[in-house]
Order: structure tokens, then sequence, then C-alpha cells
């Protein structure tokens, strides 16, 4: 169960965001209200949140996931893989101090985004992409081990993170789309497919046996609402025209 969340309010260079999507630039005041709607769907959860000033330097500081790897027993200070986002590292340490004793640190040449990273139990498994090289999967798994946890890597050919395209949601419960629906690594799950056309709603969040969904995507809804899924929809519409998911605007634990 989790207990708390930290969240970044974002900022107006948030239009400025990295994208490969085509869906236009986002509203920056409708993504104050989607972020806000979010934050509340956080603590209808019951979730403590706490939540950072906005910072203009870096237009993609509100996907606060990316930055570090929350885990039972310690935090990890991600290495961003995109140039922009480099300096994001330095702003989460002091916050990460007041909840974590053990905080270790990825250093160069690895690269690690958070998004690449998904928590089943105590195993971690860490996608390698064109932001998270095999340097930093190592460092992380390295980190794990010291810690009596786990980690195992999945190479990645379509996503962008590992998480854009899965979501554990406990129990052995796994949402999965594209590239996934098929991958080896993970034929002893209790797969929840997701259709290519609803390819986004594959990043969803369990948080306090409750799932998190993008608003929209009326198939992948159906689906987990009959596995049984006690659902809240949230709009995303402006943070997926700059790449960002559910999971992506906050650090749980």
């Amino acid at each position: 169960m989790f207990k708390r969340a930290i969240v970044r309010t974002p900022s107006p260079s948030l239009i400025d965001g990295i994208t490969t999507a085509s869906l236009g630039l986002p509203n920056y005041t409708l993504a104050l209200q989607q972020h806000a709607a979010y934050v509340a769907a956080l603590k209808s959860c019951g979730l403590e949140v706490t939540t950072l000033a906005p910072d203009d330097r870096f237009p993609d500081a509100t996907f606060v996931e990316d930055v570090a790897l929350l885990t039972p027993r310690c935090a990890i200070v991600t290495r961003p893989g995109a140039p922009t986002r480099l300096a994001e590292s330095t702003l989460i340490g002091p916050v990460l101090s007041h909840f974590y004793a053990d905080i270790e640190y990825i250093k160069a040449p690895g690269t690690v985004e958070a998004g690449d990273i998904m928590m089943v139990g105590l195993h971690f498994y860490i996608g390698l992409s064109a932001r998270t090289n095999q340097a930093g999967a190592d460092q992380v798994i390295a980190i794990l081990k010291r810690y009596n946890m786990s980690g195992s890597v999945v190479p990645l050919s379509e996503v962008l993170h590992l998480k854009t395209g899965l979501s554990y949601l406990e129990d052995n419960q796994l949402v999965v789309g594209g590239e996934f629906k098929t991958c080896a690594l993970f034929a002893g799950f209790n797969k929840i497919e997701i259709d290519d056309d609803e390819a986004y709603a594959a990043n969803c969040v369990w948080i306090n046996n409750k799932v998190l969904l993008p608003a929209g995507f009326p198939k992948a809804e159906r689906a987990l609402s009959a596995a049984g899924f006690d659902l809240i929809t949230v709009d995303m519409s402006e943070f997926q025209k700059i790449d960002g998911g559910l999971s992506c605007l906050s650090l749980r634990f």
C-alpha cells in the first residue's frame, strides 16, 4: 500500500516539452486544471501529496517520476537520458531526504529514467530505451542487490518508456500493449490487453486497490472494469501531447 506521493506543478514552459506526438501544443491553463484533478485523484486514494513548485527552466519537470526510483528500502536518484532533463536530478535529492535515509545516485555514463522501471514486489523490470542505457540499468541492479532486491532488463523496440506499454496492477495482473502482448518475459502474468488504437491507456496506475486510468479510452475502461478494478478516470489530453502518462506525473511510495 502507498502512503505518499510527490508531484510537481507544471510550469508555463510545459509547451516546450519533448514530444514525439503530433497532437499540437498543450494548453497550459487546461494542463494546470488536469494536474489539479490528478492530485485530487491521488488524495482520494488515501495519499498524502507533496506538491513541488513549478520550475520554468525545465519544461518536462512535471514528469517527476523519471528523476527518481522510490523502492521500499531506498531511493535512487536517476540520471535522465534526455539532455534537456539531465539537471532535473539535482532538484529531487533534497526533497527525498525528508522521506528516505538511504539515497543512491546513478552516475555517468549511465542514464536512467524511471519511466523505464516497473516494480513487481521487490523485483524491478528495467527497459533499455533511448533514455535508459545498459550502464544505467547495471547500476540500478547493483544498487537493488545491496538492499536485497533484484532487477532485470527488458529490451524495447517500439515504446518511449517501459511503462508506456506496461502497468503492473498487483496480484500478478499486468496491463499490456503493443510489443509486450507477446513478450516472453511476461508470459507468467495474467494479462489485460489494450488495443493498439487505445495504446495510451496501457499506462495506468494502481494505488491502494484503485486504478487511475486516462479518460477517453472506453475499451480499456471496459476491460479493466471486467477484471474487477475500481477505476478513477483522469483527463490527460494535454500531457499526452508531450509524451506524458499517468505514472509520469508522480512518485508514489
